[in-house]
């Protein structure tokens, strides 16, 4: 059955919002996971516990969490409001907040196990060699680190893709602007329209294959 419109407008939202939030944790999981993986803070137990939680916690708990910090009572939802961002819960930018909380151990990970597989011998020598910290984390720890990169770029985005009681706790379901492809599927389902339904799932269960397929493959080649 060919997907209807409505279909292809969560596709693409879904698309777009696992390209924003795998971009944002990139940037804010690589300092973290430098940070986890070279210090000796007694800190360093309780932030990875933290980091961890959303693998453990179910997601409607941390949507509603989100979605009371986030709201107009909450702390967060005062600082936005504040600052003319106005209420970020049930917007586009409300679902990159909860996405990148909820996807963060999946790029902070594996970017820690690369930073400390690759030991601290090449980035003593390129001390030697009169690097500074800045150019030894780029010119250095970054090439190494490329595997965890990739896997962390590969997880974060179909994990992204995946998400479903983080969504519709803080985004709800709106077309257009908070309806992702798993909200849509739950539609079709309600509304009894098994072969939409079946249409977009079979298109998840295959994009979840490929990514598996793609993640031992990487992992053979490293």
């Amino acid at each position: 059955m060919a997907l209807a419109a409505d279909d292809w407008a969560a596709i693409a939202l879904t698309l777009r919002l696992a390209s924003v939030t795998t971009l944002l944790l990139l940037l804010l999981a690589t300092p973290l996971a430098w940070w986890l993986a070279h210090t000796g803070s007694r800190w360093r137990a309780p932030v990875g516990a933290v980091v961890a939680l959303p693998l453990v916690l179910p997601p409607t708990v941390i949507g509603f969490y989100l979605l009371v910090l986030l709201g107009p009572l909450g702390p967060l939802g005062r600082l936005t409001e504040a600052l003319g961002w106005g209420r970020l819960p049930f917007t586009f930018a409300g679902l990159v907040v909860g996405s990148v909380v909820y996807s963060l151990p999946f790029a902070v990970q594996p970017l820690q196990r690369a930073f400390e597989a690759m030991g601290r011998r090449p980035l003593e020598v390129a001390a030697s060699l009169g690097a500074g910290p800045l150019d030894r984390f780029v010119s250095v720890a970054l090439p190494l680190a490329r595997p965890g990169f990739i896997t962390a770029a590969v997880l974060s985005f179909a994990h992204t893709v995946g998400e479903f009681g983080v969504i519709l706790m803080l985004g709800g379901n709106i077309p257009g602007v908070t309806r992702v492809v798993s909200v849509q599927i739950y539609d079709h389902v309600e509304a009894m329209e098994y072969a939409r339904a079946h249409g977009l799932a079979g298109g998840m269960v295959l994009f979840s294959f490929c990514v598996l397929v793609l993640l031992q493959w990487l992992q053979k080649k490293r």
